[in-house]
C-alpha cells in the first residue's frame, strides 16, 4: 500500500453543516489526499443536507459508521431502537431511501497507510465497538483492553466519539482524537485533524452567531435555536464532558 501523504480527519460532524463547509474551505482540507469521516454524520439539524455534502466530495472521502449514524438508520428504517436524544429521531425522519442505504453501507473500521505514521487504524469509538468510552485520562489497563487483538504493526489509532481533541501515547501506541465538527465540547469551533507526517489538531473558527441564525431559519427541529445556541457554542466544559464520560471508561470513583 502506498502511504497517503495527508490524511484529513473530520468526526462528529452532526448535521452541522455551516462547520462542516467551514472545515472543507480549509486550504489543507482541500489538498488532502483522503478524508476520512468518522462517523457520527448526520444526527443533528441538517441530516440530509450533510449526507447530500459529504457524497459530493466522491472518491476522495472515506466514510466509517459511528453509534449515532447506527441509531439513525435504526429509527430511519422503523425499527425497534432506543431514543438516545430528541434529535435521533427527528433527524431520521428527514433522511430519504438513498440515505439510508448509505448508512447502511459504512464499516466500522478502516486501515490506512500515512508518509510519517505508517499503518493507521481509523474507527469511531474504540476498535471493537462504536460507542466504548475511552478518554485523554483513561488508565493504561484500559487502554490495553481496548486494543486487544490489534496488529502489532498498528501504531496509530484514530477515534472520536466523545467531541474532545487530544494526542496521547498508549502502549506504544499514538491514539488520535480529533475532536467535533459540529458539537465540540469544551472550546467552541470546527475541530478536526491533519495526519502526515506527524498529527496536527487543527481548530476552524467560524462565525458562530451567523451559524446559529442559518440553523434557525433551515432547520425544522422543534428545539432548533436551544439545540444551536448550547452546541455550536459549546456550552459543555471539557471538565463536565469527562466528568459525565469518565464513568463509561470503567474507572471507579477513587480514579
Amino acid at each position: 500500500m502506498t502511504p497517503l501523504n495527508r490524511v484529513a480527519v473530520l468526526s462528529d460532524i452532526h448535521g452541522v453543516l455551516p462547520a462542516l463547509e467551514a472545515v472543507l474551505a480549509e486550504p489543507e482540507v482541500r489538498a488532502a489526499d483522503r478524508i476520512v469521516l468518522t462517523g457520527d454524520l448526520a444526527s443533528g439539524p441538517q441530516p440530509a443536507e450533510v449526507l447530500d455534502r459529504l457524497t459530493g466530495l466522491g472518491e476522495r472521502a472515506l466514510w466509517l459508521s459511528g453509534n449515532a449514524d447506527r441509531e439513525l438508520l435504526a429509527h430511519g428504517r422503523g425499527e425497534d431502537a432506543p431514543v438516545p436524544d430528541d434529535i435521533t429521531p427527528w433527524a431520521a425522519a428527514q433522511l430519504r431511501p438513498d440515505h439510508l442505504d448509505l448508512l447502511a453501507s459504512l464499516p466500522a473500521t478502516l486501515r490506512l497507510a500515512v508518509r510519517g505514521l505508517g499503518p493507521v487504524l481509523f474507527c469511531h469509538a474504540t476498535p471493537r465497538d462504536d460507542e466504548e468510552v475511552v478518554l485523554v485520562d483513561s488508565r493504561p489497563d484500559r487502554w490495553q483492553e481496548v486494543f486487544d487483538g490489534l496488529d502489532d504493526d498498528l501504531h496509530t489509532v484514530v477515534c472520536g466519539h466523545t467531541h474532545m481533541p487530544f494526542v496521547r501515547l498508549a502502549h506504544g501506541r499514538l491514539v488520535v482524537n480529533p475532536g467535533s465538527i459540529g458539537m465540540p465540547y469544551g472550546r467552541s469551533g470546527a475541530h478536526w485533524a491533519l495526519l502526515g507526517p506527524g498529527v496536527d489538531l487543527r481548530t476552524t473558527p467560524y462565525d458562530i452567531d451567523a451559524a446559529v441564525a442559518h440553523l434557525t431559519r433551515h432547520s425544522s427541529y422543534p428545539d432548533i435555536a436551544g439545540w444551536a445556541d448550547y452546541y455550536l457554542r459549546a456550552r459543555a466544559t471539557d471538565t463536565d464532558a469527562l466528568t459525565a464520560f469518565g464513568p463509561r471508561d470503567g474507572r471507579t470513583g477513587a480514579e
